[in-house]
């Protein structure tokens, strides 16, 4: 059963892992090259039946508020800990998508579309980054080398929001990415 960037069910089958606090280390350098003052804000672990699925790291800038985080550049980096196709990942990112916000069927093509062409087949250790460049685009990222980028504000709402959102399908991991003062 293939998992994508996202948990398949929810808290119903997902188990978070809690991590420790976040780390001084540097960010990859698809993050630091966008942008100079990136700091780790927050990271956590996502399990499926007590698998680890990827370790979540988010990057961001100065001042940075989670409710706001449309606004603001930021990088989202995800390292695998086992297979997954590419198209899987971008299927089930739209069904997560869905869980927050009102994505209309010729959109949600649209949006998949645009992922299968970010998210090539992954193995353990695979890092796929997402980065958010408020109002011009979100760039993806495998392994530190460009994939796609998808100039639509909308998209990168809606895609950041699977981890970033209110609504998330995975609070606890949204806590441990945003920090528990955001």
């Amino acid at each position: 059963m293939a998992v994508g960037l996202v948990s398949l069910a929810g808290p119903v089958f997902a188990a978070l892992v809690a991590s420790s606090a976040p780390t001084a280390i540097a960010p990859p350098s698809e993050v630091a090259t966008t942008f100079a003052a990136a700091r780790l804000q927050g990271q956590g672990r996502l399990r499926f039946f007590g698998l680890l699925v990827y370790e979540a790291r988010l990057w961001v800038g100065t001042g940075f508020a989670a409710d706001r985080y449309e606004e603001q550049t930021f990088a989202l980096e995800l390292q695998y800990a086992r297979e997954f196709e590419g198209h899987a990942i971008a299927k089930r990112s739209i069904v997560e998508m869905r869980r927050s916000f009102n994505v209309e069927d010729a959109q949600a093509q649209t949006w998949q579309a645009a992922m299968v062409r970010a998210f090539p087949n992954i193995g353990p250790g695979d890092r796929l980054t997402g980065i958010h460049v408020p109002g011009a685009a979100t760039r993806f990222f495998h392994n530190g080398q460009p994939t796609s980028t998808v100039a639509d504000p909308q998209f990168a709402r809606a895609f950041f929001g699977i981890w970033l959102a209110a609504t998330t399908s995975e609070p606890g991991l949204r806590r441990q990415l945003i920090g528990a003062g955001s």
